[in-house]
């Protein structure tokens, strides 16, 4: 992922939360919610590995590339996903976020694979096996190959496309998935075009060139195109309307929403930026999802903005293996500015450190929870929390030097080891209270 990041009375809070996520009593201080969700993430791409159909695939290996190195194996899970989900019901969880890959369901325009759409249909089943609530991400960001040849989201079939992808899948196993996701971050997109140096897009541009040239089309918009994000996001956000109708056409009650990356915005001083950048990086994407049965929260940083721009952080914070600063109340921040933003429940759908030393995700995870509990009793929403990632994955551009997992992935084996903090949130999880 790209460098990553009370208005309402609790009564009428209270209220918002939908019936398939409603709370028999009020908890205590410490306790959440009955029915709260506790689970972690993955990301197909990210974990099952030889993607060879997307996009993705393609730009890790054309030369120029922004890429530190291929997905490769990944963690092997298009063939162990049975072990994630072991992994994932060990630590007493009650729910596991995964992608499906629209490039290995319909890897040609109009060819859906009956066998791909059998896998994931075991995937989705062995979570309710398993008493995990299948929540299932529609796009996490990779498009097939033909798909982003012919422009990706600038194509203007793009979201009747998707839309008929989402239908095609619905239609196969749509009755076993517990939650929707239509589209992950699709404004990660937006803070990785205002943030990241002239170079960087550049860079980016030449690999696309590339890619297009290689395949014979002017276009070929794939991966982490942050340069061309204005030209994407018009369909992108059609996209999501016209998934979601898919969706729930084939099943009304299904609750669906989006994904947001969301950092804690903070104002600093008279004239600060901060309302400035939260319209950049926010406001189409806060805009389109309202009307949605919840909106999910991803949040990784804290801005702190002055009237010249994003302050460093001070001196003595911990920080991530990334450099940003580690703050526990950045989760906590994030979720009251959407909630009161869209006036939806939120569900954290993702959340977690850029670490390479378990000891601070220990130290830091139960503090964050803590400061999440507590805009919870202000009477903010919250519908769960899904901690990324249940293991140490290929993390895009950066490939697989970030250890964000409760469990490491041994190269060679594919062996899943929990890590102690996999005990420290288990623990939580299980007893539903800090």
């Amino acid at each position: 992922m790209f460098n990553r990041r009370n208005f309402i009375a609790s009564s009428v809070a209270m209220m918002a939360v939908p019936a398939w996520a409603a709370t028999a009593s009020a908890p205590s201080k410490r306790t959440f919610p009955k029915g709260f969700h506790w689970g972690a993430a993955t990301a197909g791409h990210q974990i099952e590995g030889n993607n060879v159909n997307s996009d993705f695939w393609v730009l890790e290996h054309t030369k120029p590339t922004l890429f530190s190195e291929p997905s490769g194996d990944a963690c092997n899970s298009l063939i162990l996903w049975a072990a994630d989900l072991d992994l994932a019901k060990s630590m007493g969880l009650n729910c596991y976020r995964f992608s499906i890959e629209w490039s290995r369901i319909e890897p040609a325009p109009g060819q859906f694979s009956i066998a791909m759409l059998d896998h994931y249909k075991r995937v989705v089943a062995g979570c309710r096996q398993r008493g995990l609530t299948p929540m299932v991400t529609f796009n996490h960001w990779t498009v097939p190959v033909w798909f982003a040849a012919q422009g990706s989201w600038t194509h203007p079939d793009a979201p009747d496309l998707f839309a008929r992808y989402c239908d095609r899948v619905m239609r196969y196993f749509g009755d076993l998935i517990g939650v929707a996701f239509t589209l992950n971050e699709p404004n990660g997109l937006l803070i990785a075009r205002a943030m990241v140096p002239p170079q960087a897009i550049a860079a980016q541009k030449a690999m696309l060139v590339a890619a297009s040239r290689a395949h014979g089309v002017d276009n070929f918009i794939g991966g982490p195109a942050f340069g061309e994000i204005h030209n994407m996001l018009p369909n992108m956000l059609k996209a999501h309307k016209l998934g979601k109708s898919a969706i729930k056409a084939a099943r009304s009650d299904l609750p669906v929403g989006a994904t947001l990356a969301v950092a804690d915005d903070q104002a600093a001083g008279p004239g600060s930026k901060r309302d400035e950048m939260r319209k950049i990086f926010y406001g189409a994407w806060i805009d389109n999802v309202k009307g949605d049965d919840f909106v999910g929260v991803q949040n990784y940083v804290r801005n702190v903005w002055d009237a010249k721009g994003k302050l460093p952080d001070p001196a003595g914070v911990p920080l991530s293996s990334e450099g940003q600063g580690i703050y526990p109340s950045s989760l906590a921040g994030a979720v009251r500015y959407v909630h009161e933003a869209t006036g939806l429940p939120v569900m954290v759908t993702e959340h977690g450190y850029y670490i390479t030393d378990d000891k601070i995700r220990i130290s830091q995870l139960p503090l964050a929870l803590a400061e999440l509990k507590r805009v919870m009793d202000d009477g903010v929403p919250v519908l769960g929390y899904i901690h990324w990632t249940l293991i140490d994955n290929f993390e895009w551009v950066s490939g697989f030097a970030p250890k964000l997992g409760l469990a490491s992935v041994d190269p060679k084996t594919f062996v899943r080891t929990p890590k102690p903090s996999a005990a420290v949130f288990a623990a939580i999880a299980r007893r539903n209270s800090l």
